[in-house]
């Protein structure tokens, strides 16, 4: 869906809280804090900013952000785990402003990792800059996931296919859904006014995974470690706009 200059306003303001919301809770992250931890700090944001949390109450959620440490890939539920040196944690915030959505995530490492868990961060976080500059009018969304998993398959890494980034805008989840990978066909023409959240998933290891019996935290299949990071960005005339920038 294109969105209009007042809309795409709005998702501007979401962004912001959301890149708040990342801030502080990279400032919060130390070993021997919890990651229920985190999700008091987000929420103190939230209410500062005069937002609402597009997580807390969707389909059941119990908390405004997921933390996914080491070899969780998404959607942890925030509780008792206390963070160790050497972890890695997966933070997905998410804000609505006048019932617009923003979305974003980050991997950071807690305290000093390893060269492993180092690079895994950085070569995420390089493919989803490559996704982002596909994000160009005229350009087919499919680019995106070609770029994603160019990088990815470059490092040596698997790229998480059960799990896509996604238009956003009056919803938090809006199609169409966007691939971190070549699906086979080059999808939509882009045009000035879409937004999307593009959030590549990479592992360590196989691309596999599967979902805890608590039905949110969604882990590697062979244990080893997996990196998320997500923006939620808009096709100008100028090229892509990171709202979740902060």
């Amino acid at each position: 869906m294109i969105r209009q200059p007042d809309e795409l306003n709005k998702m501007r303001r979401a962004g912001k809280v959301v890149a708040e919301m990342h801030e502080k809770t990279r400032e919060a992250i130390r070993p021997g804090i919890t990651t229920l931890d985190l999700d008091k700090v987000a929420r103190e944001v939230l209410e500062r900013r005069g937002a609402r949390s597009n997580f807390l109450g969707y389909h059941g959620f119990p908390a405004v952000i997921c933390t996914s440490p080491n070899s969780m890939v998404v959607h942890g539920i925030p509780g008792d785990y206390v963070l160790e040196e050497g972890d890695i944690i997966s933070v997905d915030c998410g804000a609505i402003i006048e019932g617009y959505h923003g979305d974003a995530a980050y991997t950071a490492p807690v305290g000093t990792v390893s060269k492993e868990a180092q690079r895994l961060i950085e070569v995420t976080e390089r493919s989803l800059w490559a996704g982002i500059e596909q994000l160009t009018a005229g350009n087919r969304l499919h680019e995106v996931g070609r770029a994603v998993e160019n990088v990815a398959l470059a490092g040596g890494y698997g790229v998480v296919r059960d799990y896509v980034g996604h238009a956003i805008g009056t919803a938090m989840h809006e199609q169409p859904q966007v691939p971190n990978y070549w699906p086979g066909n080059p999808g939509p023409k882009l045009k000035v006014g879409m937004v999307f959240a593009i959030e590549p998933m990479i592992n360590i290891g196989t691309e596999d995974t599967y979902v805890l019996e608590d039905g949110w935290g969604v882990m590697t299949a062979d244990g080893k470690l997996s990196c998320h990071v997500e923006h939620t960005i808009c096709v100008t005339e100028n090229g892509p706009e990171v709202f979740t920038l902060a």
